[in-house]
């Protein structure tokens, strides 16, 4: 058995992230932006878990030893941000780039100059947009851009969010995304679940969920989510997860 453990310090303390796992798994779990081009944009509906899974992406890279730029596009939620987590990913040799008065409460945020420089950086490129539709509507800015760049474009599922219960709700977000943004998802990632209070039971009803996204989008789902307490407290077994990836909650409260 192998024990990965990482500590980081967040904006109210030190962060403890331990997962038990035999080495086989520990290369299924650990490696979710092997899957991935180096430029990812990471959408969903609000509250789904695209900051977190932003962050969990930018630490995996950085540990990798990948040169990571993570990219706060959230214009919309002044509250979970990318920004607010500077300072962690900062020690973790990561550049974060954030809107003017992204770490602050301020209304009205807007882009710095550096953000037109994230198609020229080398290696990895993530980018956590805001919910919805309206948080989406800043990347049309980059159409041009974007269109140039080799790119995957994340769809974050959860079945636990309102409005995203049904497959059906969650294809109806997803085309209002692409319709304001001008661009096509090309992935899906599962993050049905309850946080630390996540058993089996729901990431089962996650994954029923799951491969009904999958087949109504015809996208591939190439992440379960499993929150690493949920595991570490063994109230779930991800042995038997298939695509499954082992996730700190950086974020919080709520699904953010």
């Amino acid at each position: 058995m192998y024990l990965l453990r990482v500590v980081v310090q967040g904006a109210d303390g030190f962060f403890s992230a331990g997962v038990c796992m035999n080495k086989e798994l520990r290369e299924q779990f650990m490696r979710l932006t092997s899957c991935l081009k180096n430029f990812v944009i990471v959408t969903g509906h609000y509250g789904c878990g695209k900051t977190n899974l932003s962050i969990n992406m930018a630490l995996e890279a950085a540990k990798a030893g990948e040169k990571v730029t993570i990219v706060d596009m959230d214009l919309v939620n002044p509250y979970f941000r990318t920004s607010d987590y500077r300072q962690m990913l900062e020690e973790h040799g990561i550049e974060v780039i954030t809107p003017v008065f992204g770490a602050t409460n301020l209304d009205i945020p807007s882009l710095p100059a550096s953000m037109y420089s994230i198609f020229e950086r080398e290696g990895r490129v993530i980018v956590d947009v805001g919910g919805d539709d309206v948080g989406s509507t800043v990347l049309g800015r980059f159409r041009p851009q974007l269109e140039r760049t080799d790119h995957d474009m994340i769809y974050v599922i959860n079945r636990f969010r309102s409005m995203t219960v049904t497959a059906e709700e969650t294809l109806e977000i997803l085309r209002e995304i692409e319709t304001v943004s001008n661009l096509k998802a090309t992935k899906l990632v599962n993050n049905s679940h309850l946080m630390s209070e996540t058993t089996d039971a729901e990431i089962r009803k996650g994954i029923e969920y799951a491969a009904q996204v999958e087949a109504l989008t015809g996208l591939e789902v190439i992440a379960n989510v499993i929150p690493e307490r949920a595991v570490n407290e063994g109230k779930v077994d991800a042995s038997w997860v298939e695509k499954a990836y082992i996730a700190g909650i950086y974020t919080g409260p709520g699904f953010i």
